[in-house]
């Protein structure tokens, strides 16, 4: 390992780290060979370094450190900086200052795998480890400077100074004056994935054996086909997929449905309001010019008839008119429901058997922290004879209990529970986003809660119809659950955007069949507050589902609350105007002041474009 030391005093510091088996070590300081020599005991740390083997380096400026090394030299595996200061008076704007240019300028001298280490007073950094916690605008806000250069804080402890053998700080006020350490804290940064700039992207489907493209919703570019449920996937929502099916397979011939599934559902869906589903506009893969028609060209892909469709709008759509083919509406799959309904419509439904359907689902939906545009759905479906049903309900609860039970052995350090509510027994308010949209689907018997503590999290359904198509004795039964929320409440992962990240230390801890409890690598990320206001159209209904998914997309899911401030119509002419409040924050990923300014302009051009807003 190749470390760097930066600012050091009196060398104590270094030399208490001299020797260490396997470390190269570079000490440096930011005055010269004279200034220093005049320092207690640092003529002799300076020497015992040298005899080690260490690089001892004079007047480097920590914000310029590229200057000091040659592109070889650089890609330290650790960089030191204890007790960064600009000297004498300084107040914490300037310390701030130092630190932006010192993380910038270490982002270019450090391993793509490095850490930098930045210890600090007690009080200094800002954050909630810090006892007592300074006021936020009174402290050097260390994460949210460091994320300005693209660092984490991947974790925080105790700066033991009596435990580093010959340490001895100084530097009080620029003398060589100690200063007190006690509390200080060592806060250790790493590199965070860049912030996504995601390129629109296509999928090709095919519909009724022709071959279609359509673009992705911009929010879900990062979430299309990631592949977690694939089967040699470690990712937590297949653990629990598998666990599940294996207990299930203990009580119910099983049946895989997967592979038939579309991604695509046609038409609407009764009780689903409008604006929670992606709606897709669908383009042919090729439209055949007229001279390619009039010449007998049959290999393009066309809808319903040609010469009415054929008209693009300004965004490359194809402009569909009534009565062309192109006409039905799609949307990306809002739930596995009706592809369930459909298997037992179509009559190949073994009674007895359980069959199994899984894949991601897209529903648009308000920003809460527990609300998903996407998630993977697992559903059960198995016909039983009339007036057993209730016998099956208990074997699917039986078996999701065991493997519950199976999973949080090395998940969970505290007791999950699984329980059946019946759906009579909840009010609306008290249901979760996934709970809440399954209702509008169809009639739900029971919800399946995971409880932790006396609220619980419903993470599934069930439900039971007759279906006359199977047979007239027959009741089918069906169990939908949300893998995500119980990937969620099972590793303590507290925020959903978490499971999607493509960091990869997220995934390094969960080895293949197991579940852990979920470490965070992003120690206290900041959290920016915006607000904007805008007068709604004359006789317009305003969209709030349209308004958190332009947040959502514009922000890459950055914004984590959005807040209804104030409402006000004015009395002459009725306009009414709104004012909404935005926070900013990020779980995996740095985020600065810079790029949420940045997100919050772009946030104001779309809702004034796309949802014709006048910006107050």
């Amino acid at each position: 390992r190749r470390v760097l030391l930066l600012g050091e005093g009196n060398f104590s510091f270094a030399a208490s780290l001299c020797g260490a088996a396997g470390t190269q070590l570079v000490a440096t300081c930011y005055e010269s060979h004279e200034e220093v020599s005049e320092r207690q005991r640092a003529a002799e740390n300076i020497q015992r370094l040298r005899e080690g083997g260490a690089e001892v380096l004079f007047s480097v400026d920590c914000t310029k450190l590229k200057d000091y090394f040659s592109p070889e030299e650089r890609g330290f595996d650790c960089i030191y900086f204890n007790f960064p200061h600009c000297g004498r008076k300084s107040g914490v704007v300037k310390n701030r200052e130092l630190l932006a240019h010192f993380f910038h300028s270490s982002a270019e001298v450090l391993a793509q795998d490095g850490e930098v280490h930045v210890a600090l007073c007690n009080g200094q950094g800002g954050t909630p480890a810090d006892q007592p916690r300074r006021e936020w605008h009174n402290s050097w806000q260390v994460v949210a400077v460091a994320a300005g250069a693209g660092f984490i804080l991947s974790d925080v402890h105790p700066f033991q100074a009596e435990t580093i053998h010959g340490y001895k700080c100084t530097g009080y006020r620029s003398q060589d004056k100690s200063f007190r350490v006690e509390g200080a804290l060592n806060h250790i940064f790493t590199r965070s994935t860049p912030l996504l700039s995601c390129q629109p992207v296509s999928c090709e489907v095919e519909l009724e054996s022709q071959k279609v493209s359509f673009q992705v919703p911009q929010v879900l570019v990062d979430k299309i086909n990631r592949g977690f449920l694939e089967p040699h996937s470690t990712h937590p929502v297949q653990t629990v997929k598998e666990k599940l099916t294996a207990e299930l397979s203990q009580a119910f011939p099983l049946q895989n449905r997967d592979s038939c599934l579309p991604l695509l559902h046609q038409g609407h869906l009764n009780g689903v309001c409008h604006s929670n589903v992606f709606w897709i506009p669908l383009r042919p893969e090729k439209i055949p010019s007229t001279e390619e028609m009039s010449d007998g060209v049959t290999n393009a892909v066309v809808f319903g008839n040609v010469d009415s469709c054929r008209d693009r709008d300004k965004n490359g759509w194809m402009k569909v008119q009534e009565g062309c083919h192109m006409a039905k509406k799609y949307c990306l799959r809002p739930s596995l429901l009706a592809d369930a309904q459909a298997i037992v419509q179509r009559g190949a439904f073994l009674p007895g058997t359980l069959h199994v359907l899984s894949g991601p689902v897209f529903r648009k939906s308000l920003i809460t922290p527990c609300s998903m545009p996407v998630f993977h759905e697992v559903v059960f479906v198995c016909a039983v004879n009339r007036g057993t049903e209730n016998s099956c309900i208990q074997s699917l609860l039986k078996s999701m209990e065991s493997s519950i039970h199976a999973l949080q052995q090395t998940a969970s350090s505290f007791q999950v529970k699984i329980n059946l509510k019946e759906a009579t027994s909840l009010e609306i308010a008290e249901l979760n986003d996934f709970a809440a949209f399954e209702c509008q689907l169809s009639e739900v018997q029971y919800f399946i809660c995971l409880e932790t503590d006396p609220a619980g999290t419903c993470v599934g359904v069930m439900r039971t119809a007759h279906s006359q198509l199977v047979s007239s004795e027959l009741v089918v039964v069906f169990a939908s659950l949300n893998l995500d929320l119980v990937a969620m409440v099972l590793c303590a992962i507290p925020d959903w955007r978490m499971l999607w990240t493509s960091d990869t230390r997220f995934l390094q801890q969960f080895p293949r069949g197991e579940l852990r409890l979920f470490q965070s690598f992003s120690l206290y990320p900041p959290c920016y507050v915006h607000d904007v206001s805008f007068w709604v159209p004359d006789g317009d209904q305003f969209d709030e589902v349209a308004f958190h998914t332009i947040a959502r997309e514009v922000s890459a899911e950055m914004v984590v609350s959005i807040q209804l401030m104030d409402s006000f119509q004015q009395a002459e002419s009725g306009r009414q105007s709104l004012c909404y409040r935005l926070t900013f924050q990020s779980c995996d990923k740095a985020l600065s002041c810079q790029q949420v300014a940045g997100m919050q302009l772009l946030f104001r051009k779309e809702i004034h474009q796309r949802l014709a807003v006048t910006l107050r």
